[in-house]
């Protein structure tokens, strides 16, 4: 089947799934942003393998029109003996890299609000309903904020995600404790990929979004600890290069600024 009938045939799926009727809409966004809502909402069921290959087909189409974005591409923000760290801003969702992380919720199970602009919904919707479904098998009850887990990429271009929960600011000014969360975040999840073995990771801006985290202390913050985490175990760690990959351009100068690069 070509391209349409492939994305008609994965909308059907799910709108028979989800007992819903609906007209499918006429252009290939459209039908894009309609099969990402219904994935967005579906809970974590069993998915055919007939469903399960057209939905790897479509989202490996997405994939080849916004490109692949390689480590090698980023600016370099810092370079020592040990270790690199890049800075990069854009899609997360483009980059092949051992590992992305996800500022993940509680549940770790995804975000569940249809075309959400969260990178939740943004990594969840990339790499395809078994994201989803290996979290469930994984979690049972809320992750504690500042943990870490690690599942696989699916039809990302990274290897693996590493999802975690970083603290809830609600009134947008942190507590020390608060602070040392944030901190727990990084900390946790080099430490889960390191014993993974992998080389490199890439870090978004936990919690400076819905979370309300400020953005600018959260990059002093995100810096420091992975620094100490480096240089703290120099040359028994297995990185090799860090990323720290931005969406607004706040932090994008915010991080520029921490690596006198402004």
């Amino acid at each position: 089947m070509d391209r349409i009938e492939n994305i008609d045939y994965l909308i059907g799926g799910l709108l028979r799934e989800q007992q819903r009727e609906m007209a499918l809409p006429g252009t290939l966004e459209e039908k894009q942003a309609l099969l990402r809502a219904l994935m967005n909402i579906r809970p974590p069921w069993p998915a055919t393998d007939e469903w399960l290959r057209c939905q790897d087909r479509e989202l490996a189409w997405q994939l080849e029109d916004k490109g692949i974005v390689e480590l090698e591409e980023m600016e370099t923000v810092m370079q020592s003996e040990l270790y690199t760290f890049r800075l990069w801003q854009g899609d997360i969702t483009r980059v092949h890299a051992d590992a992305i992380v996800n500022a993940a919720n509680s549940q770790m199970l995804g975000c569940f609000v249809p075309l959400h602009r969260c990178i939740d919904n943004a990594i969840h919707s990339a790499a395809g309903i078994q994201l989803r479904l290996e979290c469930a098998r994984m979690v049972e009850g809320d992750e504690p904020t500042g943990s870490a887990r690690i599942t696989g990429g699916y039809n990302l271009p990274s290897r693996h995600v590493v999802h975690t929960v970083g603290p809830i600011i609600p009134n947008g000014v942190p507590t020390a404790e608060q602070e040392r969360q944030l901190a727990s975040s990084y900390r946790s999840c080099l430490s889960l990929a390191d014993e993974k073995g992998l080389t490199d990771i890439v870090f978004c801006c936990i919690s400076t979004g819905e979370y309300r985290f400020p953005n600018r202390r959260a990059a002093r913050i995100a810096v420091d600890t992975v620094r100490q985490y480096m240089e703290g175990y120099r040359r028994n760690t297995s990185f090799k290069t860090v990323v720290f990959n931005v969406y607004k351009d706040i932090d994008y100068d915010a991080y520029r600024a921490i690596f006198g690069k402004g």
